[in-house]
């Protein structure tokens, strides 16, 4: 094999290679996608971030800013839930909003992390009076639009 045939494999294993490599960073990154404005409290903003890891289950992070108190609503609640939708139609509860410091910070920054086997479709957050319901209630603050 002369050398201008090696030089011209090679050359096309390494562009494989890359191809490759470019496709799986680009599958395997973090889906992102931010909360439609709240009609409840307006000025809530936020983001969720949902990645596979490799053991198939779905990690998912939330940012949240400007969300007010859950008592201050009308009428008044006690905790933000977070619920997941999931490709099976299955609706679970995920948690309870945790903030920077306390309940909600003074600042109205809020976060939440946790590990699901289910793949969500749609994310949303609900007031509520207790963050051990089994259903959502009516009172949805942010949502997805879906993923």
């Amino acid at each position: 094999m002369n050398l201008s045939k090696l030089h011209s494999i090679s050359k096309k294993i390494l562009l494989g290679l890359l191809a490759f490599t470019m496709f799986a960073t680009i599958y395997s990154c973090a889906r992102k996608t931010t909360f439609l404005t709240s009609p409840v409290v307006p000025a809530a903003r936020g983001s969720v971030k949902v990645k596979k890891d490799n053991n198939n289950n779905y990690n998912i992070k939330i940012k949240i800013s400007g969300l007010a108190e859950a008592k201050r609503l009308e009428p008044a609640k006690q905790v933000y839930v977070v619920w997941l939708q999931s490709d099976e139609n299955l609706t679970k509860n995920l948690g309870q909003i945790n903030s920077n410091s306390g309940m909600l910070s003074k600042s109205l920054k809020a976060s939440f992390e946790t590990v699901t086997a289910f793949k969500p479709v749609k994310i949303y957050i609900t007031a509520e009076d207790d963050s051990n319901v089994q259903y959502p209630g009516t009172h949805i603050i942010l949502s997805t639009t879906g993923f």
